[in-house]
């Protein structure tokens, strides 16, 4: 039977919280679905503020228009991610700045950052790739000093740790993605999480249209009205109702994600050294997600044939990001070959392998018997 590269698992009350939204007066967002999963997320991670959105990419685009970013401004952008991560952004005017990530973590390189700043940059975005945090002291000391907000795209992070402290409580705010891909989901949708405030009234008037709908819920208002920009990025009740049931077995899904992803380290260790395979480097004060499992190959050439080698026993193994700074629109914004020069390696070389909550064991033998049968 063929071993997909992901499969969404259900692992607790789904279908029943589907049931009872559906049966509900209110299919809508911000329902008691929703209520629910925003007190999750916001004591668990001890977080001031989240809002469930549509999708990470949404929650991104709030952030940009949060932080009132205009054509001219400057972003600076990991080269090394998901296109959201920055279209978010240059959909307001904003010159993307892409900066290169380190060789061990493949997170954005904080020692290249300075030199990117100017005085038009108004955000820097980092990425936790693999829900492995940046060097977040190195990053926010750079951002206060130059006065620049810190927006974390955390899709792949939610529930890790830097030293001690979640990821998305750094920067003023921070971006959950809830898609099928992802550790816990509802096959589409994310969160904005908030860290400063200032933008708590702003991010609700913004997510209902550019209303005061909120307030007036709350009996603040005695009516609602059109106050300042917005859009629609409620997700509906049955999307809240399958993330609740997620977040509730967050910990027995970690769980199992951490024995998948330790099997594959401890099982393709000796096989990874013998062929100049690079396993996946997790410093010491950085508790990761166990969002994936993937390894840097010597080159595109054996990179290839190793996916192909795969393919041909069933099972799905995928490469992951191209450099957006060699992209046809990264190239509008100045992107050239030699930016970027550890993206641009490991672009060539790295492999994600089949990685879902209910992998089972014969599963995940059946993969790494596969590649130990692969020679580079």
């Amino acid at each position: 039977m063929p071993i997909p590269f992901n499969r969404p698992t259900n692992v607790g009350n789904e279908l029943e919280y589907i049931q009872q939204a559906i049966q509900s007066s209110h299919l809508a967002g911000d329902g008691n679905f929703t209520k629910k999963s925003h007190a999750i997320l916001e004591q668990a991670m001890n977080v001031p503020k989240a809002l469930l959105t549509t999708s990470c990419t949404h929650a991104l685009e709030m952030s940009a228009l949060l932080l009132d970013l205009k054509e001219g401004d400057e972003v600076i952008v990991p080269s090394f991610t998901f296109v959201s991560t920055i279209n978010a952004f240059v959909l307001r005017g904003v010159k993307a700045v892409f900066a290169d990530v380190r060789p061990d973590t493949l997170n954005l390189d904080e020692s290249k950052l300075e030199a990117l700043i100017t005085p038009k940059t108004r955000a820097i975005v980092v990425v936790h790739y693999a829900g492995v945090g940046c060097e977040m002291d190195a990053i926010m000391g750079i951002a206060n000093r130059h006065h620049i907000p810190v927006i974390e795209d955390n899709a792949h992070g939610l529930f890790g740790k830097y030293k001690g402290k979640d990821l998305g409580t750094f920067g003023v705010m921070a971006t959950q993605s809830f898609h099928e891909t992802k550790n816990l989901t509802s096959g589409e949708g994310g969160a904005l999480l908030i860290n400063d405030e200032k933008y708590f009234e702003d991010a609700e008037i913004l997510r209902e249209k550019g209303t005061n709908r909120s307030r007036f819920f709350r009996g603040q208002v005695d009516k609602y009205t059109w106050v300042n920009l917005g859009s629609s990025y409620l997700p509906s009740e049955i999307l809240a109702a399958h993330l609740l049931a997620q977040l509730e077995k967050r910990e027995e899904i970690q769980s199992a994600r951490k024995k998948i992803w330790e099997t594959y380290y401890k099982e393709l260790a000796d096989w990874a050294e013998e062929n100049h395979v690079q396993m996946p480097f997790v410093p010491a004060h950085c508790e990761q997600t166990y969002h994936m499992f993937y390894m840097l190959f010597p080159n595109l050439e054996a990179r290839t044939r190793a996916i192909a080698h795969l393919k041909e026993r069933g099972i799905q193994a995928v490469f992951h990001y191209l450099p957006l700074h060699l992209s046809p629109m990264g190239e509008k914004y100045g992107g050239k070959v030699g930016d970027c020069p550890v993206t641009e390696q490991i672009s060539d070389q790295l492999i994600r392998l089949p990685f879902y909550t209910n992998m089972t064991e014969d599963e995940q033998k059946t993969v790494i018997n596969a590649l130990k049968e692969f020679s580079v």
